[in-house]
């Protein structure tokens, strides 16, 4: 696997996740031997429930570890954001709509669009990196295109929210 860049916050997000989830795995495991001690296994709802948690805590274990194994950590505060970069915050109106839109271009893993976070992978993001402040561009996305003028580009720090 490659190295995927994130952000200081994406890091410790994904720490904060496989944290919780070290410590839920024992109680998870406590679940099931109480589980087993109510006999019959076929029709008992609770150890299936909590194998199948197990299971889930395990895949995530794995899938995180790699995740913070591979993560190249970049700090936005100390690169240029004359143009739309990685940690760049960017000001869009959709000119067709007359509405502005802001998003803040992060990595794959910690990418929220509800809180304006989208990965650079996404087809937006790859079709604003390198724009400056006054571009227009027309944006190929699912649902059509679309048409921004770049209001503003500039760095604005992500808040850690559990």
């Amino acid at each position: 696997m490659q190295q995927e860049p994130m952000t200081e916050f994406g890091y410790k997000k994904i720490q904060n996740e496989l944290e919780k989830l070290k410590e839920e795995r024992p109680k998870v495991v406590k679940e099931i031997e109480k589980a087993k001690e109510h006999g019959d296994l076929k029709e008992n709802a609770e150890y299936h429930a909590a194998k199948e948690r197990l299971s889930f805590i395990d895949a995530r274990l794995t899938e995180l570890s790699e995740l913070l194994a591979n993560a190249k950590v970049i700090d936005p505060s100390k690169l240029s954001h004359k143009k739309v970069g990685f940690g760049s915050t960017v000001k869009l109106l959709d000119i067709e709509e007359d509405e502005e839109v802001e998003y803040t271009i992060v990595g794959a893993s910690e990418s929220n669009p509800e809180r304006g976070l989208i990965s650079f992978h996404t087809p937006l993001a790859k079709q604003l990196l390198g724009k400056e402040e006054g571009d227009e561009v027309r944006v190929k996305l699912p649902k059509g295109e679309i048409d921004f003028e770049v209001l503003e580009v500039y760095y604005k720090p992500i808040e850690f929210k559990e």
